[in-house]
């Protein structure tokens, strides 16, 4: 079916973007998958063409875009090279609106610029070793200590931990009668002592993301780096899950129409019994199944981003789109994974490296029974 929602300016952008990959990521990309990390140079190359400054005002260095379409022109194209930028897309989708919305304007002024730069790259601490999708179990603290908080405690599965220059992280500043309330979001950065990174976890996907451990000691946070109201961040975190768990679904997305154009490509070139895999009923239904699903996927999608633009995006009809395309991605790569034979299991095939990162897409930005569990609240029940 025939897309509407991009028009001349996004697949302008779309090229250039398609360029940037071919020429600075694409080469070195199996040299970061086995480092564990991209190298932090390709940051600034990204801020050269604009990518980290897509929704920047202008004023900050960035293009002052309103909507997000820009960043979903973006994640299709990485999706469609089996690349990654490692944290840059989280700080690009996830981080950068709490700054957006919540920065002062000496903060907007100190940060932003080297954001959009690429300069300067953030990423959020919120999950602990003992707290998941139970933010409100939060047991990081920070206690006001005349103009600096003192920051204590330990973050896991942070993306983008070892290369970022700047974290949002999410600690309690005082206890409630409600467990949400007393949350607050300080931005420490590189450098500070106390502040100290951990390994880079291994994983069974995402290989040239890093993602790490992170612990805070007595970490001394000036007031100027609160972000927003103290004691407010639970209310905070609520405001940008629709675009971040859509965020999540465009990728998934991206990656199912990639392994379906991988699939039908590789069954038309590999032949087993004297002819094309390609030629066999069951390679037929397989896919012809995969590309039924993935309309469906794709009709959400768009409508999502629609509607994110227009503000009128809820939480729960992300939570819906979010489920859908990444179990969406599970089921395509699978069957797409299965028609490579022997050489899907190998990792020098991007099928391959794409069923190892799917997996993942179905915990992080919340689990799909978190997800349900919102849906289901949206339903009275």
């Amino acid at each position: 079916m025939k897309r509407t929602i991009y028009n001349e300016d996004h697949e302008a952008f779309r090229k250039v973007v398609r360029d940037f990959l071919v020429k600075d990521v694409q080469p070195k990309f199996t040299e970061w998958a086995e480092a564990g990390k991209v190298d932090k140079a390709v940051f600034r190359k990204a801020g050269e063409i604009g990518i980290p400054g897509l929704q920047i005002p202008e004023e900050y260095g960035g293009a002052g875009l309103k909507s997000f379409k820009f960043n979903a022109v973006v994640a299709e194209e990485l999706a469609r090279s089996g690349a990654s930028l490692g944290g840059l897309a989280l700080q690009t989708n996830v981080v950068l609106p709490y700054f957006l919305e919540y920065a002062t304007d000496a903060q907007r002024a100190r940060w932003l610029p080297g954001m959009a730069a690429g300069s300067i790259v953030g990423s959020i601490a919120m999950t602990e070793p003992g707290t998941g999708s139970d933010l409100a179990g939060m047991a990081t603290t920070a206690r006001r200590d005349g103009d600096t908080y003192v920051l204590n405690g330990a973050k896991t599965f942070i993306t983008g931990g070892i290369n970022c220059d700047l974290v949002v992280v999410v600690a309690r500043t005082a206890k409630g009668e409600d467990r949400r309330d007393g949350l607050t979001l300080l931005v420490v950065e590189d450098g500070t002592p106390g502040f100290e990174r951990g390994r880079n976890l291994e994983k069974m996907g995402l290989k040239a993301q890093d993602t790490a451990e992170l612990s805070f000691e007595d970490v001394r946070v000036p007031v100027e780096n609160v972000l927003g109201e103290e004691g407010k961040a639970f209310g905070y975190l609520g405001f940008n899950l629709p675009q971040e768990r859509l965020s999540t679904a465009l990728n998934a997305q991206a990656c199912a129409e990639t392994a379906l154009a991988l699939t039908v490509d590789y069954v038309k070139e590999r032949r087993a019994f004297g002819t094309t895999i390609s030629s066999f009923q069951n390679t037929k239904f397989e896919l012809a199944s995969c590309a039924i699903e993935i309309e469906a996927g794709r009709t959400m999608v768009d409508r999502a981003l629609e509607e994110l633009d227009d503000g009128a995006l809820t939480p729960a009809d992300a939570a819906k789109v979010k489920v859908f395309t990444t179990e969406l991605l599970s089921r395509v790569v699978d069957r797409c994974l299965q028609l490579h034979g022997g050489y899907g299991f190998m990792s020098e095939y991007q099928i391959s490296r794409m069923y190892a990162d799917a997996r993942v897409t179905r915990i992080f930005a919340g689990t799909t029974e978190v997800c349900k569990s919102i849906i289901s609240k949206s339903l009275g029940l």
